[in-house]
């Protein structure tokens, strides 16, 4: 697998984000990143949910560890690669809600809309989700990490049907404690 510590990403835009992917990859490849890039033509990108589909395959075959899609809006894209097992995927507007779909919610894509997003917030953004980690900036959070976790793997293996017979209440829930908040904490 190709590892974000390592300064690996694949990416992939439609036509709609093809302008900020290109703008953002450039940037990323001028700080020493490897970007394998699934739509290098814009006159062949392919329609924004099969670019969805394409980046979720990259996850989860475990080719890469993390990808950044772009489209319009960042929303059709997302749910598009949500679709594919094992992706985490987070539509983001700003550093710090990137920062945060890393650091909390383990994501491993992130989406962002061109026609929202300048090229330098699109920087902006794809260096803070790429260059955090999950429980970045929470060590002191007592819990914080066991909460987050029990999201990450009820989602990674949530069984509709089981959810379902359950009465629509998760099966066999794990339960954390989060501490208090720690002062200062900014996000």
């Amino acid at each position: 697998m190709k590892l974000t510590k390592d300064r690996h990403v694949v990416v992939g835009a439609d036509f709609a984000g093809f302008p900020l992917k290109e703008a953002v990859k450039k940037h990323l490849q001028e700080r020493g990143w490897v970007v394998e890039d699934l739509t290098p033509n814009p006159e062949d990108a392919p329609m924004y949910h099969r670019v969805g589909f394409m980046l979720g395959a990259q996850i989860a075959e475990r080719e890469y560890e993390k990808a950044l899609a772009f489209c319009g809006s960042g929303m059709g894209i997302h749910v598009a690669a949500s679709k594919v097992p094992h992706v985490h995927a987070a539509v983001c507007e700003s550093v710090p809600a990137a920062r945060r779909a890393s650091t909390a919610n383990s994501c491993n894509v992130m989406a962002m809309g061109a026609f929202y997003i300048a090229p330098r917030l699109g920087k902006a953004m794809a260096d803070a989700f790429l260059e955090s980690s999950f429980g970045d900036g929470y060590e002191d959070w007592d819990g914080f990490a066991e909460y987050h976790q029990i999201g990450f793997d009820e989602c990674e293996n949530f069984d509709y049907a089981a959810y379902r017979d359950n009465g629509f209440q998760v099966v066999e829930p794990r339960e954390a404690v989060l501490g208090a908040e720690p002062r200062g904490l900014a996000f």
